[in-house]
């Protein structure tokens, strides 16, 4: 198996702002989806009808946010796998070239 190479500090540097930059995304993602679902449940609560409706935007919202959750702090941890991904793909044309 092909070690790869030490990273440059720039590339130290492009990949910890990368990272930094999701993480930031995903926590504004949830700030958000709390201060408006806050609003929802006000509204479905305290206005329109008094039925608990706000459930329904709160859970398929919540999928939704899950999954960035998962992106950034699952599939994005140690190096990520769109860059072993990529890894591989230069592993396997390396050795393409070498044959001829």
């Amino acid at each position: 198996m092909h070690m790869p190479t030490p990273l440059s500090s720039e590339e130290i540097d492009r990949i910890a702002q990368k990272r930094a930059r999701a993480k930031l995304g995903w926590y504004m993602h949830a700030l958000l989806y709390l201060l408006v679902n806050l609003f929802i449940f006000a509204i479905s609560r305290y206005g329109f009808g008094h039925r608990p409706w706000s459930i329904f935007p709160l859970l398929g919202w919540g999928v939704g946010l899950a999954l960035h959750g998962v992106a950034v702090f699952v599939l994005g941890a140690s190096g990520g796998l769109r860059e072993r991904l990529v890894q591989k793909e230069r592993e396997r044309i390396e050795r393409e070239q070498r044959r001829f």
